[in-house]
């Protein structure tokens, strides 16, 4: 959280990350700059609220690229190898199953959306988390093209909450020490970039273990802030007298003051969820890696992105690495790989459904589940699944689309879709079409050219909605 220190910080705020937040060092409070800057954006973000919908999204991107067939599309009724090697848990939707390392996510079919026919030309970590992440915009994932859907997003919604500050787009990574992990981590990284639409739209980026904490420390001494906020104080008396704003600007002052002194930044400060919620999301108790192995961080960072989104936060990006299960020197078989990685996704995104559903943000809040691509459907000669972009993982939870139900349908060997298929670019019009009005969309003023046709032309996929 922002904390304001009993002692002076020597540390240059010129040499802090450009977007580790908002922190008063760099925006002076003395000098009213982040209260203007609130208001400012507030002003703008007035003109969006038209067609900006009260919704967010909470992208569980699966580094590596999680099988489809171990996953969301087990087929039992194939032979193996297309058929899952971990087998299939029956769901709370008859008909539907899924694979057999995610009995609790079993019991939320109902809010899920399999899709069963999403595919994408990219068959190269680097290059296909690139492809997926921007939404297609990269179309060869080289990097030279492109833009997060996150920046977008951010783009027609604003840098920041109108009312909270709190960035529109966030990022939430685990350094990890497993080297393979440690590759997955940059490229996500890579892919979520605000290419084109401007350093402004990057995703705030707290990396490393209390990193996020450790980034939003307050450089002012207590005392310090103190005066400030005395000064602050005298100079709206001297200007209540003088032009009668204040009331509107006292507004901004306090929502700038509850930003710095911990308000927004308390997001990242579990320690204010009640133990037992902590617990339920704690997938610790698994040890995940290759050549160093560490206890699973996947259900603290799904919490702390229900609590971004909580405090305004519109986007969030939480990346889960360690999918790449080729069974070689780097990386583990699919049936070890899956049983190792398998419960923390089933344990943390239960968890988080269960929370969204008890705080009533069920319908609010859009969790997408997606990697770098799926499988291959034949199983190698040491026991694993190479690269697959021909039929790739997608799955939605929530966010009041059409759930409980599977899209599409994989052929005979689990390995292309069965008739219509959709990509990156759905995805990318799906989201849009989830957070925004798309119709007051297409006639605004001022959106973007990079995002103008995207939205005029795109697609979502039709059966969400």
């Amino acid at each position: 959280m922002l904390t304001v220190q009993g002692h002076a910080v020597s540390r240059d705020c010129e040499r802090l990350p450009r977007r580790d937040f908002l922190t008063a060092g760099a925006l002076g409070l003395g000098g009213f700059s982040l209260p203007w800057l609130l208001q400012q954006r507030a002003i703008a973000a007035a003109s969006r609220a038209v067609y900006v919908r009260d919704k967010a999204v909470v992208l569980l991107f699966c580094g590596g690229g999680m099988s489809h067939i171990e996953s969301f599309n087990p087929r039992m009724d194939l032979p193996a190898p297309y058929c899952s090697a971990t087998g299939e848990v029956k769901t709370n939707v008859p008909g539907l199953t899924l694979g057999g390392t995610f009995p609790l996510l079993a019991r939320h079919a109902d809010k899920l959306a399999a899709i069963r026919n999403f595919r994408h030309p990219v068959g190269s970590h680097a290059q296909a988390i690139s492809h997926v992440l921007t939404g297609g915009t990269d179309p060869d994932g080289r990097g030279k093209d492109g833009f997060s859907i996150g920046s977008a997003y951010a783009k027609l919604r604003g840098t920041n909450h109108p009312v909270t500050g709190m960035p529109t787009y966030a990022l939430l990574l685990d350094e990890h020490r497993d080297p393979q992990y440690r590759k997955e981590y940059s490229r996500v990284r890579t892919g979520s970039r605000p290419g084109p639409l401007g350093a402004a739209v990057a995703p705030f980026n707290p990396t490393g273990k209390g990193q996020a904490l450790r980034n939003m420390q307050l450089n002012v001494p207590a005392g310090r802030l103190r005066e400030r906020r005395a000064l602050l104080a005298e100079f709206n008396r001297l200007q209540r007298g003088l032009d009668g704003v204040a009331d509107s600007y006292s507004q901004f002052e306090r929502q700038a003051v509850e930003l710095i002194t911990g308000g927004a930044g308390k997001a990242f400060d579990l320690s204010q969820e009640d133990p037992k919620l902590v617990a339920r999301y704690d997938t610790s108790m698994f040890r995940c890696g290759k050549k160093v192995f560490e206890p699973s961080d996947l259900g603290t960072l799904m919490l702390t992105a229900r609590r971004l989104v909580e405090a305004g936060c519109g986007f969030v990006t939480v990346q889960s690495a360690g999918w790449d299960m080729h069974a070689d020197g780097n990386n583990p078989g699919i049936v070890n790989g899956m049983q190792m990685l398998g419960p923390t996704v089933d344990k943390a995104v239960s968890a988080f459904l269960d929370d969204l559903a008890d705080r009533g943000l069920a319908d609010k809040v859009l969790l997408v589940v997606t990697g770098d691509f799926g499988r291959t459907p034949r199983i190698n000669n040491r026991g694993g699944r190479d690269h697959w972009a021909r039929l790739s993982t997608l799955a939605f939870f929530g966010g009041g689309i059409k759930t409980g139900q599977a899209v599409g349908k994989s052929d005979r060997q689990n390995g292309s879709p069965a008739g219509d298929s959709y990509d990156a670019s759905n995805l990318f019009t799906t989201v849009l079409h989830v957070l925004f009005d798309v119709g007051e969309l297409r006639v605004a003023r001022g959106v973007p050219a990079e995002l103008q046709k995207l939205i005029e032309d795109g697609q979502p996929i039709r059966e969400l909605f």
